[in-house]
């Protein structure tokens, strides 16, 4: 049985503004195209008000991308569901989407994709609470979104500040994997962003996105992983 390796990314675009307050989609563009990922989930990728606007204009990802943007939205203006959107390179085939709302006192929500990747594998989007108690509820609805899936990565800003408590409701099916410190991008201290891997899905190599332009476009900087996906035998 042979493995098929995926570079997935993960990125809090901070509706594209910078530490220099400016809002520039053009420069998170260039930021995620630098990543050299297959699939790359963006939080905070719609305005938070009115009807969300997408902080990246559709435009802007179809002519300046290699990118398909997964369509989970509802209204047919935002990027994401949530402010969770998923990128993935066209040539991936995309099985079943699903739009998940999350609980807790704020509204939150993941996203989840079943991609047609070896034997299959499931990508979960999400951007958690900023209580414990919320992110513990919210971590164990996932689980049950993921309950039925082979194989499944969850990816985002998992907001919780301690590399050792707080994320309790994935100890007994997923290794959790923080590549490094993420936030504040001017200044690191905190590995708020991580991704959380299936038992049988093999961590190859991952980091955090340090470039120049990485620490001015956003608050956090992206993460990647390298994932190998078993891919089934064929018999002849």
């Amino acid at each position: 049985m042979n493995d098929t390796v995926i570079r997935i990314a993960s990125y809090n675009i901070r509706k594209a503004r910078g530490l220099d307050q400016k809002r520039r989609p053009e420069r998170t563009v260039q930021v995620i195209n630098h990543l050299d990922a297959d699939i790359v989930v963006l939080q905070e990728a719609d305005r938070r008000l009115g009807v969300r606007q997408p902080a990246i204009p559709r435009s802007l990802i179809e002519t300046e991308t290699d990118f398909e943007l997964v369509e989970v939205s509802t209204n047919n203006v935002s990027l994401g569901w949530h402010g969770n959107a998923v990128l993935v390179r066209k040539s991936i085939k995309i099985n079943q989407i699903e739009g998940v709302d999350l609980p807790g006192t704020e509204p939150r929500g993941a996203v989840r994709i079943d991609l047609g990747i070896g034997e299959g594998v499931s990508v979960v989007a999400t951007h958690l609470g900023l209580l414990r108690r919320d992110r513990q509820a919210q971590l164990g609805a996932i689980c049950d979104v993921a309950a039925n899936s082979a194989h499944t990565i969850i990816a985002g800003d998992f907001n919780e500040w301690s590399m050792t408590k707080g994320l309790d409701p994935l100890a007994d099916r997923f290794d959790i994997q923080a590549p490094g410190r993420t936030f504040h991008a001017s200044r690191p201290v905190a590995a708020l962003d991580r991704f959380a891997l299936s038992r049988k899905l093999e961590l190859r190599n991952a980091g955090v996105v340090q470039t120049r332009l990485a620490r001015l476009a956003s608050d956090h900087l992206p993460i990647w992983s390298d994932i190998a996906i078993p891919t089934a035998d064929v018999i002849y």
